[in-house]
């Protein structure tokens, strides 16, 4: 690299966070029942990272939630530019870590009678508002300083999708679950312990992809950590939780101190969860003797693959770098909704539209029964909208970021993306390494059917690969992928 390059391309950095944890009971969603917060078991947080360039910037935006909507990227984003004008706003990169213990950032009403609790509204301004300080505070925070990358190793995560010699369907003890799976071959965490398994649909994926930052004095400042995983040990606590991520951030600074800004980014991971299909026995002992429990189990690992990257990643600093950021929406082709599948759902409507309200005297069941019976009405209409509208809207918009900094590409999607998809991206992309972030906020599109399939979970269909979760199918995962690497590669023509 020349002087005149490296004055030119040298690097900005800030960092910031904010605790988005309330006391007040509030909505937590990511179950097909909603569910009251009783408590902090540990803080929900928002991490930014601002990098800039002398011509670009990438501002990264990492939030311990369930899921980002559209409305919510609008939200922190308008109010970003109140705050400060001069910040790019379009260049944040929102994403979930797909915890399911975070406050409710759903725009859904409720349309049942629930225990007092925070308004939705009221959570999404503050949230919002945190969300937009630590932007803004990272922004005004940045000063000269270089980075390091690298990739290791950590078993977190394995498929969630068990795969049968025979269609379950079909059994004579199979009971029909309208409005919230169609089951096949495949089930979303099926019995291992069956004549008829046969394998795991996805197999694992242990990559760690690994952002370190400093300041210009070379001392570490923070760590973006990129795993195909999403946060999801404590995933039905009445309890606001980051997860996993809560211990691996402890982990992490007692590695390397207790002012170190950890930034987590969920890789795809759509058929991917860090629950143990089989080996179950195992995992309780190997627990009991160790003295720890799973989540901090996961953080040990990940903490350790991240400290093994750093060993050598260290060595090889970069204060200066290319750092470009296309942002632009992409079309993709939604899944279809057939004749026969929009006339069972008007059928499965009418019949639980005459299903009476919950009458059990506990109020926290009567609020799971009701939760539920609404959210299989929501999905179930949702069905029959989707196919009154395909022909006139046959593609979903999507707001896509790739981003080169110096050797290294970040793609975001908004989807749960299975593996496949990350794999064919980052097999052809002439980066060094390919950083996916999966559930990243689109100002573009539409809630629901977060999951992207792949064609094999089409076939073998399950919860996250039948209508009610996809409203994009395997032609348009195809078409993501092509998008993004035509991205990527302009990114390196430059």
């Amino acid at each position: 690299m020349d002087e005149q390059h490296y004055e030119k391309n040298k690097l900005l950095i800030g960092w910031a966070s904010r605790d988005v944890s309330t006391e007040q009971p509030i909505g937590i969603r990511g179950q097909f029942y909603l569910r009251l917060s009783e408590k902090i078991l540990d803080p929900i947080t928002v991490t930014a990272l601002a990098i800039s360039g002398e011509t670009d910037t990438v501002i990264f935006l990492s939030c311990d939630v369930t899921i980002i909507r559209s409305f919510l990227v609008k939200m922190v984003r308008e109010k970003v530019r109140m705050m400060n004008p001069a910040i790019p706003a379009e260049k944040i990169i929102m994403n979930a870590t797909h915890t399911h213990t975070s406050g409710d950032l759903y725009e859904d009403e409720d349309l049942f009678e629930t225990p007092p609790r925070m308004p939705a509204k009221k959570y999404q301004e503050f949230f919002s508002e945190m969300a937009a300080e630590a932007v803004v505070e990272a922004w005004n925070k940045r000063q000269p300083g270089g980075v390091a990358w690298g990739y290791g190793f950590a078993a977190v995560a394995q498929s969630r999708r068990s795969v049968y010699l025979d269609d379950v369907s079909k059994r004579p003890d199979k009971v029909g679950c309208p409005g919230l799976m169609v089951d096949g071959h495949a089930v979303m965490y099926g019995n291992t312990n069956d004549p008829q398994f046969s394998h795991f649909e996805a197999g694992a994926d242990h990559f760690l992809n690994t952002l370190f930052t400093y300041d210009v004095n070379n001392n570490l400042t923070g760590v973006l950590v990129n795993t195909p995983c999403p946060s999801q040990v404590s995933e039905n606590i009445w309890m606001l939780s980051a997860d996993f991520w809560h211990e691996t951030r402890q982990e992490l600074r007692k590695k390397f101190g207790q002012n170190l800004y950890v930034l987590p980014q969920c890789s795809a991971a759509g058929d991917l969860a860090p629950h143990y299909l089989y080996y179950k026995a195992a995992l309780k002992r190997r627990l009991e003797l160790k003295g720890i429990d799973e989540r901090q189990d996961i953080a040990e690992r990940i903490a350790a693959g991240v400290a093994e990257i750093f060993s050598w990643a260290s060595k090889d600093i970069r204060t200066a770098a290319q750092l470009s950021n296309i942002v632009r929406t992409i079309e993709l082709t939604r899944r279809p909704i057939t004749q026969d599948e929009y006339e069972n759902e008007a059928i499965n409507l009418k019949l639980m539209n005459e299903e009476p309200p919950s009458a059990d005297p506990d109020p926290k069941q009567r609020l799971i029964a009701d939760s539920i019976l609404a959210a299989r009405r929501r999905r179930c209409q949702a069905i029959i909208e989707r196919y009154q509208t395909y022909q006139a809207n046959p593609k979903l918009p999507m707001e896509l970021h790739a981003v080169r900094l110096g050797d290294v590409a970040f793609a975001s999607n908004r989807f749960e993306l299975y593996m496949d998809y990350a794999h064919r991206i980052q097999a052809r992309s002439p980066a060094v390494q390919t950083f996916i972030i999966q559930l990243a906020g689109s100002e573009t599109g539409e809630s629901g059917g977060t999951y992207l399939p792949t064609a094999r979970g089409e076939w073998g269909k399950g919860y996250s690969a039948s209508q009610y979760c996809n409203l994009v199918n395997s032609t348009g995962g195809q078409e993501l992928v092509e998008e993004t690497l035509k991205a990527i590669n302009e990114l390196w023509e430059e």
